[in-house]
């Protein structure tokens, strides 16, 4: 059985003071820190969920700048077949099965061009953490998706606001109905404590008063609807700033609130940089003054994705995968078309059922994910995948992979492999050992090279992100 005691490594390179300018400066490969294979990998993994050979191979001939150029285009037309999933997604709303909804998300992560929409779709799904067993409407929750996708690399401002009018998102904190005479609080204390300014950086009061703003609106038969005649009409103040307040004004409010940006700022930094250090405020000061400026997530993402540090040790290798980007990762990279009702079925049984969270605060992320228990899952997941028939009935086939880019041979189909799933990047104990079968991997030549993939699959390098 692996170890859970991930450990978190990176490519030799000389320590350097962290400073923020340095850090959010655009990194420039040269002869002491070159564009790698190994960093072709990590831009993928954090901005998608990893890369097939072909996408490696384009980065590290294309360059950093081309690289990143080319994930953030995210409005280019769509083939007819990726159209369909729309299609596909609606008719499962109407049937009302989470599990559907569930498994055409999977698709879209597997199949789409945009691999950076659709992980940044996941980080505000975590963010806001509404769900299903919550909402107990399908349709509620694929308009959310659809409004968590559409602006998730616009302006925060713009995506708060469709937030603060999403039915969805008033079922899933519990607050269907506010009235003058009983306001709710539960969408005002959400809103300051973990979407804007933070906990600690605002009282009670400030959350009774902002939660009148919210009176008169009220979620009736999956609609949000306003009765003006439940609206509290009298001054309010909130975060120290009085007047009679409505809806988006709290959004503006909390928005202005000099802590708010460093809040996002820092969970952006865990999402893309790592989960494993703190950065100081000093260190995100970048950031937070693009954000405070007007609040453009593409610009701060596009910042981080070609910075200095997101190409240093303090990133490479500094996440653990969620149990999506593990599965995710290994059918997008072997090309395959599995069965995403099944891998939905087994990534809710390690931890992650998307569309439903376990709490309103998301996914906690980290060593959260990594027990004895969900280490074994993983491996049984991966077993599953690569094995020649059974559950996903044998479709991601190593074999035929490594033959359509040019390898006929064992060695070279291994060769393959570990630039493909590991971007040979892996412990000197580990390379001996992959090299020690690499000539013929299992035995039997290219007809056995589903468990040699596994087994790079279930290494702790292929879990860290």
């Amino acid at each position: 059985m692996m170890s859970t005691d991930l450990q978190i490594k990176s490519p030799a390179e000389k320590d350097a003071v962290v400073s923020s300018d340095w850090a959010w400066a655009e990194y420039t490969p040269s002869d002491e820190h070159p564009w790698t294979l190994e960093l072709a990998g990590h831009l993928y993994r954090r901005a998608g969920f990893g890369a097939n050979y072909g996408e490696l191979q384009r980065a590290l001939q294309q360059g950093p700048r081309r690289a990143v150029d080319r994930l953030l285009l995210v409005n280019e037309p769509l083939s007819a077949s990726y159209r369909a999933i729309e299609q596909d997604e609606q008719a499962a709303a109407k049937s009302g099965n989470r599990e559907s909804l569930q498994a055409w998300w999977l698709r879209r992560m597997v199949e789409s061009p945009f691999p950076l929409l659709e992980k940044m779709t996941l980080f505000w799904h975590s963010h806001f953490g509404i769900r299903f067993d919550q909402v107990r409407d399908a349709s509620l929750m694929l308009d959310h998706m659809g409004r968590l996708r559409d602006l998730a690399l616009g302006k925060y401002p713009e995506l708060l606001s469709a937030i603060a009018s999403d039915p969805a998102v008033f079922l899933g904190v519990g607050a269907e109905t506010s009235r003058k005479s009983q306001p709710n609080e539960q969408f005002a204390r959400q809103l300051m404590q973990r979407l804007s300014v933070g906990a600690g950086n605002f009282g009670e009061e400030d959350v009774r008063e902002a939660s009148r703003a919210f009176t008169g609106w009220f979620v009736l038969r999956g609609k949000l609807r306003y009765f003006d005649r439940e609206h509290d009409e009298g001054a309010k103040n909130i975060l120290g700033r009085t007047g009679n307040w409505k809806v988006q004004d709290v959004v503006r409010i909390v928005l202005e609130h000099p802590l708010s940006a460093e809040t996002l700022a820092a969970k952006l930094y865990r999402w893309f940089v790592s989960e494993v250090d703190q950065p100081t405020s000093e260190l995100l000061a970048p950031l937070t003054g693009m954000l405070s400026k007007d609040y453009d997530i593409r610009q701060v993402v596009e910042v981080i994705l070609r910075s200095n540090l997101f190409y240093s040790k303090v990133a490479y290798r500094r996440r653990i995968k969620s149990p999506v980007e593990y599965g995710v990762g290994i059918v997008r990279a072997l090309e395959g078309s599995v069965s995403t009702v099944r891998l939905a079925e087994d990534l809710n049984g390690l931890g992650q059922s998307l569309y439903n969270p376990p709490t309103i605060e998301g996914w906690h992320g980290g060593h959260h994910w990594i027990n004895a228990a969900t280490m074994a899952g993983r491996m049984n997941l991966a077993g599953e995948l690569l094995a020649p028939e059974g559950r996903y009935g044998g479709k991601l086939d190593p074999a035929s992979l490594v033959q359509r880019y040019g390898s006929e041979d064992a060695p070279s189909a291994a060769k393959l492999l570990g630039q493909l799933l590991l971007q040979d990047d892996v412990a000197k104990q580990t390379r001996e050992r992959i090299d020690s079968s690499a000539s013929d991997p299992i035995g039997g030549g290219l007809a056995n090279l589903r468990p040699f993939a596994t087994r790079l699959v279930n290494l702790p390098e292929f879990q860290l992100s």
